[in-house]
């Protein structure tokens, strides 16, 4: 789904932006937070739209299933007042209803496995934008002292101590990098597996037959009582 992949680059590139960023950070942290809230709201406007798809084609296979009972209903009505020849006609428009059934389950489950993702990578999103707000003056201080370990890296040049006060520094952007790291391996696991049953299955659908019908008929009338005696041999006379 094109959306999701949308989604999925809006989260690793503000990862990225971030990494950019790390060169002055006091002046972008507050806009790389406003950045991250835009795209939250452009997440939650389209996560929106794709869970009232997924309403819409539930609705779609309700629908749907009502229709197939209201079929089978008249058939057996008809059984009743004796008209075969009507029975077939609304078991004939109820496999016809099954089979464009079988399509809207399918479209449903499409259409609940993206709501379920969006709404996953819209609460990620929500989550990382609230723990970023809680660290954010934590975040500026660190870089604060950033600063005035670089002011200190250029006067130590002139004593010779550059080595020790850059270790320190070193220091720092490791245990950034880490943080980054364990973020884009959280948004891999957090990313759910294709089901390639799933989209063969519409593929080798059973269509409907006459057949079928004849079957179906059949079983309707015995378990109505209405089954002919002739067809079981109930008048056979011994001899």
């Amino acid at each position: 789904m094109a959306i999701l992949d949308r989604f999925t680059d809006i989260i690793s590139a503000n990862v990225n932006a971030l990494i950019d960023r790390m060169e002055d950070p006091e002046k972008m942290i507050d806009q790389y937070l406003r950045d991250m809230m835009d795209d939250l709201a452009e997440v939650k406007r389209n996560t929106a739209g794709v869970m009232a798809e997924e309403t819409r084609a539930k609705r779609l296979v309700d629908e749907n299933e009502a229709e197939v009972m209201k079929y089978t209903n008249f058939a057996k009505k008809a059984l009743e007042a004796g008209n075969e020849d009507d029975a077939r006609v609304f078991l004939e428009k109820k496999q016809e209803l099954e089979d464009v059934g079988t399509g809207l389950a399918n479209a449903y489950a499409k259409a609940h496995e993206n709501a379920t993702k969006m709404r996953q990578m819209h609460d990620k999103l929500a989550s990382d934008i609230e723990k970023l707000r809680n660290r954010r003056a934590m975040i500026k201080a660190q870089m604060s002292v950033a600063d005035t370990q670089e002011k200190l890296n250029d006067v130590s040049k002139s004593i010779g101590k550059t080595q020790g006060a850059m270790g320190n520094f070193q220091r720092m952007e490791e245990k950034a990098a880490r943080r980054l790291d364990e973020a884009e391996a959280m948004a891999e696991l957090n990313e759910e597996p294709t089901d390639p049953a799933k989209e063969l299955e519409q593929k080798y659908a059973s269509s409907s037959s006459s057949a079928a019908v004849e079957d179906e008929l059949a079983r309707l009338k015995e378990e109505m009582g209405l089954s002919s005696p002739d067809a079981d041999g109930a008048d056979d006379v011994p001899e």
